[in-house]
């Protein structure tokens, strides 16, 4: 039989060549939230991956909800004619379908980069002033964030809604909205993060009303003819926090909004989340909601090998599989996925040359 991971598949009306996403993986290399020239040769190279979606980083949707001063950004004009200059140069040696993720940082804004050590920068040493649904930080010791009032998540709101439009201009094929891994949306589905005591917060459809708003205004700015996924994380790992049964529950609210499906990641809310960082760990996660919340899933985390993404597709635990570090220590995984499994791939005619003798019809 023929490899479920190299087969064509719907996602929403956009067609994909095979079931391999590249998931978005924050660069921290951006100036003012405009792309450079690392992300030129960064996303270049991805997309003559032979993957069959291609997700951008988290962009932020304005300057304080970037997660470090170096993000990248979709809010401006300029942002907008930096990314048109990395997509223009891609495109002209990929047809590989490109979406973008668009997210707000939250309490969780204001960092220095990983290499840098990840710390809180507060606004007394050169950071900014952090927002979220109330005024408690993520970790103790970081300065609190300020508690989103009326015209604020009106802001917010109208800022996701821009970007969308701005997405479109670019031609971006799908946009994912960033709801996971602790950033703003998450901070108001999540109870270790929301204490709000009005209409936005306490029970699960309160808690739910922002993140299901932020999509409503994405969705009706976004192409309706292209398709507007979600990134949760499935679980908090933390008692009493985020779990996959409210997963579910929102995944079908965003069912009955439009939404195309449902890229399921975990953790990101508390520092004191316990999670079994072993392969696969999130899988079944995926499993739980596509068979409940009734939308196509992407499982990520830890999925590193082929065979392992082929199981996951043929066992029916997830629609897609989705790889970030894995993509990063090895860019030509697809081809070497497809060479293990029988399967073939598209590669750019200068690598035509490249094929082994064991694999002759390795490329298309």
């Amino acid at each position: 039989m023929s490899s479920l991971l190299f087969q064509p598949y719907t996602l929403g009306p956009l067609q994909l060549p095979n079931r391999i996403l590249i998931a978005p993986m924050c660069q921290y290399s951006a100036q003012d939230g405009c792309a450079t020239d690392w992300h030129l040769m960064h996303l270049g190279q991805l997309a003559l991956s032979g993957a069959g979606l291609l997700i951008i980083e988290a962009s932020a949707v304005e300057p304080e909800g970037r997660i470090s001063a170096q993000d990248l950004g979709l809010w401006s004009d300029a942002n907008e004619a930096a990314l048109a200059r990395v997509l223009e140069a891609v495109r002209a040696h990929s047809n590989m379908p490109i979406a973008i993720q668009i997210g707000h940082a939250g309490r969780k804004a204001s960092v220095a980069r990983p290499w840098e050590g990840g710390a809180q920068i507060a606004p007394s040493a050169g950071g900014w002033q952090t927002v979220a649904p109330s005024a408690q930080p993520h970790a103790p010791g970081e300065h609190p964030p300020v508690a989103l009032d009326a015209a604020g998540l009106e802001r917010i709101r109208t800022a996701f809604a821009d970007t969308a439009r701005r997405a479109a201009r670019l031609g971006l094929d799908a946009i994912e909205v960033h709801a996971a891994h602790g950033y703003l949306l998450h901070q108001f589905l999540t109870p270790l993060a929301n204490a709000r005591g009005d209409e936005y917060g306490g029970s699960l459809d309160n808690r739910m009303r922002f993140p299901l708003e932020v999509f409503d205004a994405v969705r009706a700015a976004f192409p309706a003819d292209k398709p507007v996924g979600v990134r949760i994380s499935a679980s908090d790992w933390v008692d009493a926090g985020w779990d996959v049964d409210q997963s579910v529950v929102f995944t079908q609210a965003l069912k009955a909004r439009g939404a195309a499906y449902i890229h399921v990641s975990s953790g990101g809310a508390s520092p004191l989340q316990q999670i079994p960082a072993v392969p696969g760990y999130q899988v079944a996660f995926a499993e739980r909601i596509k068979r409940d919340g009734g939308l196509p899933t992407i499982a990520v985390g830890l999925i590193t090998e082929a065979e392992q993404a082929e199981a996951i597709l043929a066992s029916g635990q997830a629609d897609l599989v989705a790889l970030a570090r894995a993509m990063l220590y090895d860019p030509r995984w697809p081809w070497h996925a497809a060479a293990k499994l029988g399967a073939q791939v598209d590669a750019a005619p200068q690598y035509l040359r490249c094929q082994p003798r064991e694999f002759k019809t390795l490329f298309r």
